[in-house]
């Protein structure tokens, strides 16, 4: 069987990523990329069921990676009417399409691990896939819903995988996202183009974190692979290594080779921040037999790499 994967949110930091590797190991497969805004050859806005359907029944994918969403926690929390409509009816409209036209393919979400929310202050440790949901975002909280909305739609006869991937970052990302934002600022200074100072929010505290690279492995081999028909295909990628975000500062600041001032800026510390947040990934590593192999080492160095080549080519 050749391998039809359809994949919303295609043209972002994820779906390139996803799309490089999907290119690169599994060239047998025929991977039909989805955008969103200007200049996108096959832009689709999940909002409209027609062009969602029209999209779905002409592709007849087996597979469908689902990744399109407004992704970035302050853009939800600025506009949470869309955040929701986006990250919940725009997920509604494919699963219900790939139901009606795809019924045998299988429908991967791509969800977050905000959606833990409040269980993150009570876990002794890792939480794993069995922990509830209790967003304290509003991106945490379109998330959740959607996680649970496709968790049932599975029990109705949709062939899906959840996924619940924690930080994860990589060159490419936008600065909106806390280590490239550090990188961002910090080849800046490297490059001349500021002074040695660094504006943080809060540096306490701890996440787990992948590299981008890895994250996407999970997502295509859940595509791809056999899996049985159990409606319990819910997993968490992460590491179990929480990281403090002050060390991953200090990392990039000794990269650097630069004495660099860290000052605290008000306007970047997060209402409702977690002081603690890593996951419990066994259940994909015994199940999709799935594990990180980038150290982070590694990561913080191409991401900073990615930063320098950009300001530098300005």
């Amino acid at each position: 069987m050749t391998h039809r994967i359809l994949i919303t949110g295609a043209s972002g930091f994820v779906g390139s990523a996803l799309l490089h590797l999907l290119e690169r190991d599994h060239s047998e497969c025929k991977v039909f990329a989805f955008g969103h805004g200007e200049g996108q050859q096959n832009a689709i806005d999940l909002l409209d069921r027609e062009a969602v359907d029209a999209a779905v029944r002409k592709v007849q994918p087996t597979a469908l990676i689902h990744l399109a969403a407004v992704a970035v926690p302050s853009d939800a929390r600025s506009a949470p009417r869309h955040a929701w409509n986006v990250n919940v009816t725009g997920t509604m409209n494919l699963a219900e399409s790939v139901t009606r036209h795809a019924p045998k393919a299988r429908f991967v979400y791509v969800g977050s691990s905000e959606a833990y929310g409040a269980s993150f202050l009570s876990a002794a440790g890792p939480v794993t896939e069995t922990a509830p949901l209790r967003p304290m975002t509003v991106y945490g909280a379109t998330k959740a819903a959607a996680d649970l909305m496709i968790g049932q739609m599975a029990y109705d006869g949709l062939h899906a995988v959840r996924f619940r991937p924690f930080n994860h970052t990589g060159p490419g990302q936008s600065d909106a996202y806390v280590v490239s934002a550090f990188a961002r600022q910090v080849a800046e200074i490297v490059s001349g183009k500021n002074e040695p100072v660094i504006h943080v929010g809060n540096l306490e505290p701890e996440r787990d974190f992948l590299d981008v690279r890895d994250v996407v492995r999970a997502y295509a081999r859940s595509a791809i692979d056999d899996l049985d028909a159990e409606p319990d295909h819910v997993y968490n990628i992460a590491s179990g290594q929480p990281r403090k975000i002050r060390d991953i500062l200090d990392t990039l600041i000794a990269q650097s080779g630069i004495d660099i001032e860290v000052r605290v800026d008000p306007e970047k510390l997060r209402p409702n921040d977690i002081p603690f947040a890593s996951g419990d990934a066994s259940k994909a590593r015994d199940r999709l037999n799935w594990k990180p192999l980038v150290p982070f080492e590694q990561t913080i160095a191409d991401v900073f790499g990615y930063w320098l080549e950009v300001c530098n080519a300005r």
